[in-house]
């Protein structure tokens, strides 16, 4: 599914003739996980998408992040966002960019990033005694919620779930790759799932003593990142090499937090839940089938 809603036309064109103008210039906050391409030299990009809250740039190079989110303050902050005060207008798909040397040009506006912030923050020890409670709270609230995800309980979404609390990679991964660009949009239901899981298992292993789920989460980002570039939608395949290393949404981290009891659970999930048509459902059922290995795994040691 996507995050937004429906992209914007493409404007008419400028005619040849009049001289571009002089940019104007913004200040944003950057997640560090677009920082390797911020920092890099000034390489072309190409607007993908168009959003009344967000635009999603295409850097035309082979390394991640090969997608950088550029949003507003009240939007949805992807963990490869550079987040803006105010929206930018006079953006349509297709549009040329630049991203490089310590700032994005797009739309005539050349915002420059003067702060940068954390997508993977430390958990912190999770409480053991409330993992098991937390997991029943997150699969009621899920049941109870009219947001309901994108696929089919059976098939990979099972695979996935019974393969990563038993443990087996051959399962797992197997489930991950049928998962892998997986329903409509540009981030389809399978790599939402996919990228709730790898974070839950990274983040809640670690913070929960349980190093076999993150073993787990090291080989299941490898397989999901492997090709994900010619399995999934570009804006996706990028969330999912933040996913692999532990990075989100603050409506991610936030039930992670909740999970760990750190804050309360039932809002944070509530929050997740709204994300997208069907988005926070499916990352939801990711988290929660991470949990649900995490638990499995402690148990068993």
């Amino acid at each position: 599914m996507s995050v937004g809603t429906r992209p914007r036309g493409r404007r008419a064109t400028t005619p040849a003739s009049r001289p571009p103008a002089a940019p104007a210039y913004v200040s944003g906050a950057a997640s560090v996980a677009v920082r390797p391409a911020l920092e890099a030299p000034r390489r072309p990009a190409r607007v993908l998408a168009v959003f009344p809250l967000a635009l999603y740039l295409e850097i035309r190079s082979e390394a991640e992040p090969h997608v950088v989110a550029v949003v507003t303050g009240e939007a949805t902050r992807l963990p490869n966002a550079v987040v803006l005060a105010e929206r930018l207008d006079g953006v349509s798909a297709g549009d040329d960019a630049w991203v490089g040397e310590g700032s994005v040009e797009v739309g005539g506006v050349s915002i420059c990033v003067r702060r940068w912030w954390d997508p993977a923050p430390p958990l912190g020890p999770a409480d053991p005694v409330r993992l098991a409670p937390a997991l029943g709270l997150l699969g009621r609230a899920r049941t109870a919620s009219p947001r309901r995800p994108g696929l089919d309980p059976d098939g990979a979404p099972a695979l996935l779930e019974s393969g990563c609390r038993a443990g087996s990679l051959v399962e797992s991964i197997t489930a991950a790759e049928r998962l892998i660009g997986l329903g409509p949009g540009l981030t389809p239901s399978g790599d939402d799932m996919l990228a709730g899981l790898l974070v839950a298992l990274r983040h809640l292993g670690a913070a929960a003593g349980v190093p076999r789920a993150v073993w787990l989460a090291d080989w299941l980002a490898a397989a999901v990142t492997y090709d994900a570039r010619t399995r999934t939608t570009p804006i996706s395949a990028t969330l999912l090499h933040c996913a692999a290393r532990g990075e989100a949404s603050p409506e991610v981290t936030g039930v992670l937090r909740g999970v760990a009891g750190h804050q309360p659970l039932e809002p944070a999930v509530h929050r997740l839940l709204r994300l997208g048509h069907t988005s926070g459902a499916d990352l939801a059922w990711g988290v929660q089938i991470g949990l649900s290995a995490v638990l499995a795994h402690r148990e068993g040691r």
